[in-house]
């Protein structure tokens, strides 16, 4: 494994493709999960907690596809010297 610079751009490329890619996506998600949530108090809280954990989880999981393929595209474009 190599770090080189286009490598590093690649994965900074990919992370942020992954922001952008999250940010109105996650909006449509939590939009249509919330029209389904329960309405006791108790429950509602319960829920929020896990639509929490559960937007953590989709960022990181997105975070990490779309830099790993930045990563690789990075290095394939700008040619591994060797």
């Amino acid at each position: 494994m190599e770090f080189s610079l286009p490598a590093w751009l690649g994965g900074l490329a990919g992370t942020i493709v992954a922001v952008a890619i999250y940010i109105p996506g996650i909006r449509v998600v939590v939009r249509r999960l919330r029209a389904r949530a329960p309405t006791t108090l108790e429950a509602r809280a319960a829920f929020e907690e896990k639509l929490s954990v559960a937007r953590r989880i989709i960022l990181g999981i997105g975070i990490a596809i779309c830099a790993t393929a930045g990563y690789w595209l990075g290095n394939a474009i700008g040619g591994m010297r060797g």
